[in-house]
């Protein structure tokens, strides 16, 4: 060896760029290479339910699950009285939900019906870099016309979601969104009798109108699940003593869901990033829903009865019609709706009382419009409208079809007081204030000997 060589050092040589892309990429080949044989409903899952949607249809091909997605144009009926016209898959908005199975490798072909480039991004699954659906960073845009295949293995399992990457703003905000529910290969812990899925979402679409306004930032006037508002949301019908998950994603442009269940306490088992670990689990009512995540909630439903969920956003339970009215609260209109009558003989001033039986009275709206909230229900008329919806718990049922509303049972109802029971708990309901001509009523005077909050009475 000559004074001026390197002494040469046995061990792992550097490796070149070329070197190291053709060593990851037959890595990620082993890794698909590690399918596991397609998953099978009733076998392996118990397939998840889609209100007011559908699943996916597949095939095998060589062990491979095979999958068809056409984006393009659809006529979706939203609520009894609005068909708006906006971009989907397979004809729907949601597009279909993909079920899949841990283990599972898929092939999905993507025809693009739309008048523009777009792509599918398999939001929060893990897969090849290539196949993420990123148009002009990971693939070219998929033409007009076009037709592409993805394909890769599953290695993961929970709720996650697809929507394109290209021109978010209009293609999402069109409708372009849909659910992807990958089940555990071999399930842990109590099994699960009804599981759900809805996708949450938000469309700015004017009255009278019928195309969503992508170009809006704040203003939305259709809350739907699944693309539906009340009374347009299909029921939640579950037999007594089974355990329930209901699996939400939320693909809206701008706002969180804080969804509410009535009736029930539940746990939050599982985000987008994976299940949460049992420690970390803790009773709740309510669970928030951030823009672009996922959460499944699971409980037993062993309480019977029509249940409530929706949206605690009071605005979010509001309809089309109930969006950007003046403040009218408290307001003496006089003789304005009189007057008003005789240039508009169907005017009517909406909200000086509050808008709670606004839409009780019939007003005549635009075309292709529906009213702010709401549809008849057992008793009166269900002030709600948007994301709202009915969990309905049955003893006994054979079906899961909507079976009607709840009939409860005797003594359990709210009734009107009689006098004599106020006479007995020592309730003492003061005369309402008059009203002065100005609209403000004044403050009602003291009662004397009136029972205060803290005080016992024996």
């Amino acid at each position: 060896m000559g004074a001026d060589e390197a002494p040469k050092v046995p061990g792992p040589q550097p490796v070149t760029v070329a070197e190291h892309g053709a060593a990851h990429a037959d890595a990620q080949a082993q890794a698909q290479a590690k399918s596991l044989p397609p998953g099978e409903p009733g076998k392996d899952y118990t397939p998840v339910v889609v209100p007011n949607g559908s699943t996916l249809p597949w095939k095998v091909v060589d062990g491979v699950k095979v999958f068809h997605l056409t984006a393009g144009p659809v006529q979706h009926e939203f609520a009894p009285g609005l068909v708006g016209t906006v971009w989907g898959y397979n004809g729907q908005s949601p597009g279909p939900m993909l079920e899949l199975v841990d283990g599972d490798h898929i092939r999905v072909y993507v025809t693009n019906r739309l008048p523009e480039k777009t792509t599918v991004h398999w939001h929060g699954i893990l897969l090849p870099n290539g196949q993420d659906g990123v148009s002009g960073l990971t693939q070219p845009g998929i033409p007009p016309g076009e037709t592409v295949k993805y394909e890769f293995t599953v290695h993961q399992q929970g709720t996650f979601m697809y929507h394109p990457h290209f021109d978010e703003m209009t293609q999402m905000g069109m409708g372009m969104m849909g659910m992807i529910v990958i089940h555990p290969r071999n399930p842990k812990g109590p099994k699960v009798a009804r599981d759900f899925s809805i996708m949450l979402t938000e469309w700015a679409i004017k009255a009278g109108t019928s195309r969503p306004d992508t170009n809006e930032m704040s203003e939305f006037n259709i809350l739907t699940m699944n693309s539906k508002a009340f009374p347009g949301t299909a029921p939640l019908v579950v037999k007594t003593g089974e355990r329930v998950r209901i699996r939400f994603g939320n693909l809206g442009a701008m706002d969180h869901h804080p969804v509410h269940l009535h009736g029930y306490q539940f746990r939050v088992v599982a985000t987008d990033g994976g299940d949460v670990d049992p420690a970390g689990q803790q009773p709740e009512t309510t669970v928030l829903v951030p823009v672009g995540s996922t959460r499944a909630i699971e409980f037993v439903a062993d309480a019977p009865g029509d249940w409530a969920m929706h949206c605690h956003m009071t605005h979010h339970v509001m309809n089309q019609m109930g969006h950007g009215l003046p403040n009218m609260v408290g307001v003496d209109t006089g003789d304005l709706d009189e007057q008003m009558r005789k240039l508009l003989p169907d005017y009517m001033t909406m909200g000086p009382t509050g808008m709670g039986e606004m839409a009780e009275m019939g007003m005549k709206i635009p075309e292709n419009s529906i009213a702010m909230v709401g549809a008849d229900g057992p008793h009166g008329y269900i002030d709600m409208g948007g994301m709202f919806t009915v969990l309905k718990v049955r003893d006994g049922i054979t079906s899961y079809e909507d079976p009607g509303w709840y009939a409860q049972p005797k003594g359990t109802e709210v009734v009107t007081a009689s006098p004599e029971e106020l006479k007995r708990d020592g309730i003492v309901i003061d005369p309402p204030p008059a009203v002065p001509a100005n609209g403000t009523p004044s403050a009602p005077a003291a009662t004397p000997g009136a029972a205060m909050p803290h005080e016992q009475h024996h």
